[in-house]
This record gives C-alpha cells, structure tokens and sequence, in this order.
C-alpha cells in the first residue's frame, strides 16, 4: 500500500508488474490506487514530519513479466487491455520481455521483443515500451564471488544480454517501429 501511496505522488510514468502467478488484478488495483489522490505521513521540505497529501498519478501502466506462463502475446496483451478497461482505466502496458516471458532465458529477450515489434506494426496502440535485462557483458555471476573472482560487467541479480545484443535489439526496434509510432502520434 505505501508504494501505491508515494506513486499517487510522483509526476512521472510509474509500472506495475502482474503477479508473479501471471495474475493481472494486483497491477490493475495498484494503477487504480496510484491515480487517486491519498494522505500519508512523510517528510516535507524542511525535513519536518509532515501530513503528505497527493493529487493521484494518471501515468501509471501495467507491466507484462509473464507468470506460470508467458503473457507478451497478443492475445494475452488484449486480455490486459480488456481487463483496464473493465476497471475504467486506460489500456497502457509495456512487456517485460525478461522473466517468465522468456522463460527465464536471457537469450530469448529479442524473441519476446520481436513478438511486441510486430503485434505495434499491426496496430496495437497500447504498448508503449519494452523492457530488457540488459548490461555489458551477458549472463550473470553471484555476488557471494570474491571480488577478484567477479566478471567485468556482469550482472549479479538477473542475467542479462550484451551490450552488442542490446545495440542490435534496440536499432532494429527503431528501424521497425518509426512510421508506426509516428502515425500513432498524429491520431
């Protein structure tokens, strides 16, 4: 409930994952709960413990992560549509195109990429973005190494794909989507 609080009060776009089942109810109460406005106690400019009241954040979407099965496919992204829309919210969402929905395979990011790409291209207009593991150098290695063990630009939390890889996935994004997001601009 606290995150849904301070959410309600930032002037930034602000995701909400699905349940790690794949369940979409715990985004979609989050989106509504963060749109609202709320009272809390928090800290005010002078540092003062302070009665914080919020106006609600308009800018919240739902992040697909996938669950006990994958959930960037379009028809799993139209039944996120449907459920927003059920709940009065607007369709926004953005694919995680890591976690379940690549079966916990790094490798498989662009597969899951290409997938969203396409489903833009045909004309969906409530996908506003992708989300990678991405970092230098793919994989990833734990954090219990030995510093002198550890691997230059590795993750130690999920694995990742390169740099290279994420050159190319984001290059071939633009390449595909530019005529598509600029017609989706102008209506």
């Amino acid at each position: 409930q606290t995150h849904r609080e301070m959410a309600s009060g930032l002037s930034m776009p602000i995701g909400f994952k699905n349940g790690t089942d794949g369940s979409l109810a715990t985004a979609i109460n989050a989106m509504q709960a963060a749109s609202s406005s709320h009272r809390f106690m928090g800290i005010n400019r002078e540092g003062q413990v302070a009665l914080l009241t919020t106006q609600g954040n308009p800018n919240g979407h739902v992040i697909l992560r996938g669950g006990k099965q994958t959930n960037y496919d379009s028809v799993s992204v139209t039944e996120c549509e449907q459920e927003m829309a059920k709940s009065g919210l607007e369709a926004s969402l953005m694919v995680d195109c890591s976690h379940a929905n690549s079966r916990k395979d790094y490798r498989r990011q662009p597969l899951v990429a290409e997938d969203v790409i396409h489903q833009i291209r045909e004309g969906n207009k409530s996908i506003i973005g992708l989300m990678i593991e991405s970092h230098i150098n793919e994989g990833n290695q734990s954090s219990d190494l030995a510093l002198d063990e550890m691997k230059y630009g590795v993750s130690i939390t999920d694995a990742c794909i390169n740099w290279e890889s994420t050159e190319a996935l984001l290059r071939h994004a633009h390449e595909e989507l530019v005529p598509f997001l600029e017609n989706r601009l102008k209506g």
